[in-house]
């Protein structure tokens, strides 16, 4: 692991979180340690516009809108769920994996929900700083490993953030075209919208 390499552990594992496959992809091997009892925080990020962790139930559902997948328990905002028109690309999900799911449920990983235009705020310094411009989904994870150094420089103390930079945001530049306009939108789902959804999870 490069982490050993340099003599180093994680205090704090960051990615974003769609259906669970890229959160999963870094976060799970340090499942174990976690289960052990080391001192470490798993941070799976996701739209404030598509909360599915944050705001969801954990229930059956299905993973498609058809109806036509088994039924697995998820959080979910209900498989007829319909996003709003964010830059957020895979992060629009109704649902987690089951495993992230039952993690989650187990109080072994944690999440976040954040908005839009901080998302982009964070990609924008991470590619003035970095010279790599984010994906809008990995986007996500910037902004909350930048608001976790931002309250380790508060409280004055020294802490190892690991997030994961999942993809370049080179064919997504028409999305910074429109926060740089001014034309980017914060968009929180509302309990009325949540309450609708929800009434399409399958009777089991």
């Amino acid at each position: 692991m490069q982490l050993e390499m340099v003599d180093d552990y994680p205090d704090v594992v960051i990615a974003c979180c769609g259906g669970g496959s890229n959160f999963a992809g870094i976060t799970f091997p340090f499942i174990p340690d976690k289960i052990a009892g080391k001192n470490i925080r798993l941070v799976a990020v996701e739209p404030a516009a598509c909360p599915t962790l944050t705001r969801g139930v954990f229930a059956y559902d299905y993973g498609d809108v058809a109806g036509m997948t088994p039924a697995s328990m998820m959080y979910t905002l209900g498989h007829d769920f319909m996003p709003s028109g964010i830059h957020a690309g895979g992060l629009r999900y109704h649902g987690d994996s089951s495993l992230v799911s039952q993690l989650y449920h187990d109080g072994l990983i944690e999440a976040v929900a954040v908005m839009q235009n901080p998302t982009f705020e964070a990609a924008m310094l991470f590619a003035q700083t970095e010279s790599i411009v984010p994906a809008p989904e990995s986007a996500h994870a910037i902004r909350v490993a930048v608001d976790e150094a931002l309250q380790a420089k508060k409280e004055g103390v020294s802490r190892t953030i690991v997030f994961n930079l999942s993809g370049h945001g080179f064919l997504d530049l028409g999305s910074y075209d429109m926060y740089l306009s001014g034309k980017t939108e914060d968009v929180a789902l509302s309990d009325t919208e949540l309450q609708e959804s929800l009434k399409s999870l399958p009777r089991v």
